[in-house]
């Protein structure tokens, strides 16, 4: 079983390995204003995986929601990944949107998947082979999608949880509500309860923090030994934190896929600055 998490030596060694896809999860933007490298670049070989169309809920009138299990493994199987490949996900970011991609996949109960720590940045400035962004085709693979609801939470739930804790990977200003937020018609605050831990905390220069400074951040929030849920804007970010905590913790974690995207526009929602 491959490791959450792999660096650039790791790929580099099985680079090559038969059973491994390479997927670029890369954004042309974002909502916290990363700026954005190398936009014309991609791992040699790398597959594109547009979280933000292909692999999203159309239905929804939210932004990166979960799309449903048969669509998501038809989307995989467009691609060619099998039920046996090994996935190792990055952006042009560093560490940005491909957790929310390696989240997608455990969601989906594909355990061989990782994030490649320091991403396409990290791969580019050790020289390692790149080439122009290329759209293919695909022999069709044989993906099974087996979805975890236990790894994703819904409003309802969110709003009755009591043996968890939900932490927001929003900034803290953000968080605090002393700013507005960047999508029109959004309240600003947080879910009462809510702790703030926000994503660039645990990251530097695009890769994460050592694992003892890893521990400290989640150790400073006071946890004790609830489940976490996470979420953020839209459900990306939370996703950096989500990795984060499966480096340190073996406790149970999920995601609030609606995130403030959905909180924040409910008029009857109770809100704390």
């Amino acid at each position: 079983m491959m490791k959450n998490l792999v660096s650039i030596g790791w790929l580099r060694e099985h680079y090559q390995d038969p059973d491994l896809m390479v997927l670029d999860a890369s954004t042309k933007s974002n909502a916290v204003g990363l700026v954005v490298r190398f936009e014309d670049l991609q791992i040699e070989g790398a597959r594109a995986f547009d979280f933000k169309s292909r692999f999203s809920n159309s239905e929804s009138s939210l932004p990166n929601m979960m799309p449903t299990a048969a669509v998501f493994q038809a989307e995989c199987q467009k691609l060619g990944i099998g039920k046996n490949s090994r996935i190792v996900v990055y952006d042009n970011l560093g560490i940005y949107s491909s957790p929310r991609v390696w989240w997608m996949f455990k969601t989906m109960g594909h355990e061989n998947v990782a994030v490649l720590d320091g991403g396409l940045p990290a791969w580019k400035k050790a020289d390692l082979p790149c080439e122009a962004i290329q759209e293919n085709s695909y022999e069709r693979g044989d993906f099974e999608a087996n979805f975890q609801s236990d790894l994703i939470k819904s409003i309802s739930q969110i709003s009755e949880q009591k043996n968890a804790l939900l932490i927001d990977a929003r900034s803290k200003a953000r968080f605090d509500g002393v700013v507005p937020e960047p999508r029109m018609g959004l309240k600003s605050g947080h879910i009462p309860g809510a702790l703030n831990l926000p994503f660039l905390d645990v990251l530097e220069d695009g890769y994460f923090l050592s694992i003892e400074e890893l521990s400290k951040k989640f150790d400073e929030l006071g946890l004790g030994d609830q489940d976490l849920v996470f979420s953020c804007g839209s459900g990306v970010t939370a996703c950096v934190l989500i990795l984060a905590a499966s480096l340190v913790s073996k406790r149970s974690l999920s995601l609030y896929d609606g995130s403030w995207s959905e909180w924040g526009q409910l008029e009857d929602a109770f809100i704390e600055k």
